[in-house]
């Protein structure tokens, strides 16, 4: 028996999955594609807010941040809270809570974006 290990894992934003699947798609019509593949490519159809190389520059803009995991920061590219509430309730699981300037920045860096 074969074991397959991962050698390397990189979180993608919705818009990267975009991309990926329009790269995908393109030659093909989309009856070729299972449910799964035609619903996940419908999600990121209505989801995706930025284009690939914008959802990544602001991750690793936000990233520079120091409260600011790489998983956090993809969320945040993907849903583009506007709100200090709603960045909020994206770090409620995290042990620390942030401060009313890290908030600020955090959606000074999004405003850029969108």
């Amino acid at each position: 028996m074969i074991v397959k290990t991962v050698l390397e894992e990189e979180g993608l934003t919705l818009s990267e999955v975009k991309e990926i699947f329009f790269e995908l798609t393109t030659p093909r019509s989309e009856e070729e594609f299972t449910y799964e593949f035609r619903r996940a490519l419908d999600h990121v159809n209505t989801f995706a807010k930025l284009t690939a190389s914008q959802s990544r520059q602001l991750v690793n803009e936000l990233k520079s941040l120091e409260k600011m995991k790489a998983e956090i920061a993809i969320r945040i590219a993907d849903i583009i809270p506007l709100s200090k509430d709603e960045v909020r309730s994206i770090y409620a699981k995290e042990r620390f809570s942030l401060t009313e300037a890290e908030l600020d920045e955090i959606l000074d860096i999004i405003a850029r974006f969108y």
